[in-house]
């Protein structure tokens, strides 16, 4: 387990009163023999302020220089001093801000309000969620944020607080505040082994179908424990916690106006090792990119148009009946649709069109079932046969009541697939990047054709890992130790930088 470590500008400001952490003053801890050699450290900076190269910015400075964590980042640092940055989350917040001063007991007549939101909490009853939330966007010790009433009551301004300041006139706020943050990892057996590294995996115990499910979950933590990594199951609500991370999974359904991608974006901002990263999100999100960037590249595809409202036409006379159309972000097979006719095709295409601009129209293509090859920093994982749904054309039929209807699958190993399938998996997965993919194919008399890469692949115990069995988990995390070994030595991240695939049967790790 990590250490944590208070920076202040002065160690006499910290009394016995606040939480038993080791402290150092700013000028200790800027010096190279204090703390240096401590590369799993958590930095709390409280200094007084963090004006650009003043103490408090080059504390969190060379903390992140040293390989440790910091709150507040650099990033947080800079984002805080400009308006335009921070600005942009006040029209996502508007709902939550008009909501919450309905039910906050302030005066209303003033038109200004401000609240102390320390390590995410605030004293304010009705506006605590408000403080929360900008707290996981803007990860800062102490921060001052004023509300005005513009009509309804708007986010107006954020800025870094004083810690020091509140050390004396909220102790005890302060205190409390500071060791709900800490203590969430803090207080563990003392008898355990520490580990090499924390991984994060980021899923939503609610959701209906999630990338893994709960069995899968489990057997992550087995692998990770057997590796000497501590796993951490975390969910929405602790986005302020990336920090004290070294690694993020992401097994939830991602998409890009969501939570899943402001993870991946902080935590490869944060420097933190991250599957799915956020230009992997991009990429595959948008079924309307993905199709073009595959047919730009020469993989084979079924025939598509990207379609607009006036070109509805067009695609009617190009494709032919039937034809799948399939809205751009769509996942699990939903927002995936099959038209017979011309009259289908505008009813279906009308109501898509609300929804997005531009939609993707595709030939239909009947086949027992897809391939799956799950392809992980550019080298075949496993792969799966999915079937059909019964008396449906997709592997998974959604109903307007009780859950979906799945097709029967079946795993085989690598060396059982024909090499034609792999092959083009991994060019259409090379074209996303490195990390943990799943790239869907179906396998037809013409040849070979990509129906789409997905950036974050089923695992399921029963299903994807049939073959392989933990073997399938162990492979997942010794790819996240792979990468942090990588990375403390200075070795470029293989999320960065792409190396050649190399396919010889054998499995995980080729």
């Amino acid at each position: 387990m990590a250490e944590h470590l208070v920076v202040l500008d002065k160690t006499d400001a910290w009394s016995a009163e606040l939480p038993d952490l080791p402290v150092l003053s700013a000028r200790d801890y800027l010096s190279a023999a204090a703390g240096a050699e401590k590369k799993r450290l958590r930095v709390i900076n409280l200094c007084r302020n963090y004006e650009y190269l003043g103490l408090g910015y080059y504390c969190s400075l060379l903390a992140e220089a040293r390989g440790q964590r910091v709150v507040p980042s650099v990033r947080t640092i800079q984002d805080l001093s400009r308006r335009s940055i921070y600005g942009a989350i006040a029209d996502d917040l508007e709902d939550v801000v008009e909501k919450a001063f309905d039910d906050a007991e302030v005066d209303h007549e003033t038109g200004r309000y401000e609240i102390v939101v320390c390590f995410g909490r605030t004293e304010t009853a009705g506006l605590r969620d408000v403080a929360r939330r900008i707290f996981e966007l803007y990860p800062c010790p102490v921060l001052n944020v004023e509300f005005r009433k513009q009509g309804p009551w708007q986010l107006h301004a954020i800025r870094p607080g004083n810690a020091p300041a509140l050390l004396d006139a909220r102790r005890d706020f302060f205190a409390s505040s500071m060791m709900q943050y800490v203590t969430r990892r803090w207080q563990r057996s003392r008898n355990r082994s520490p580990a090499r590294y924390d991984l994060a995996i980021l899923h939503d115990k609610d959701e209906k179908l999630p990338p893994s499910n709960p069995r899968a979950l489990q057997k992550f933590e087995k692998a990770a424990k057997s590796r000497g990594v501590e796993l951490e199951f975390i969910e929405r609500r602790d986005y302020g916690r990336l920090a004290e991370f070294d690694a993020l999974f992401i097994r939830e359904t991602t998409r890009i106006d969501h939570h899943t991608y402001r993870f991946a974006t902080r935590a490869e901002s944060e420097g933190i090792v991250v599957i799915d990263d956020p230009d992997s999100i991009l990429k595959c999100a948008n079924k309307v990119f993905l199709a073009e960037s595959l047919r730009a590249r020469g993989l084979p595809t079924p025939r598509s148009s990207i379609v607009r409202r006036e070109t509805l036409g067009e695609v009617e006379k190009e494709m032919g009946f039937p034809m799948v159309l399939k809205i751009p972000d769509g996942a699990f097979s939903t927002g995936v649709f099959k038209v017979e006719n011309a009259a289908a095709l505008r009813e279906v295409a009308g109501r898509m069109f609300r929804e997005s601009d531009l939609i993707l129209a595709q030939e239909f293509l009947f086949t027992e079932y897809d391939w799956r090859i799950g392809v992980l920093n550019g080298r075949p994982l496993y792969a799966c046969r999915y079937y059909m749904a019964k008396k449906h054309w997709q592997i998974m039929r959604h109903r307007d009541q009780g859950a979906p209807v799945e097709g029967d699958s079946d795993a085989l190993a690598i060396a059982d697939v024909p090499p034609e399938i792999i092959q083009t998996a991994l060019r259409a997965s090379a074209i996303i990047g490195n990390g943990l993919y799943g790239v869907d194919l179906k396998q037809t008399d013409k040849g070979v054709v990509v129906i789409e890469v997905n950036d974050n692949p089923s695992i399921d115990a029963g299903i994807e890992d049939e073959i392989l069995g933990d073997a399938l988990y162990e492979a997942v995390i010794d790819e996240f130790v792979s990468r942090l070994e990588q990375r403390r030595a200075g070795a470029p991240d293989p999320a960065q930088k792409a190396q050649p695939s190399k396919v010889n049967g054998a499995g995980p790790g080729g």
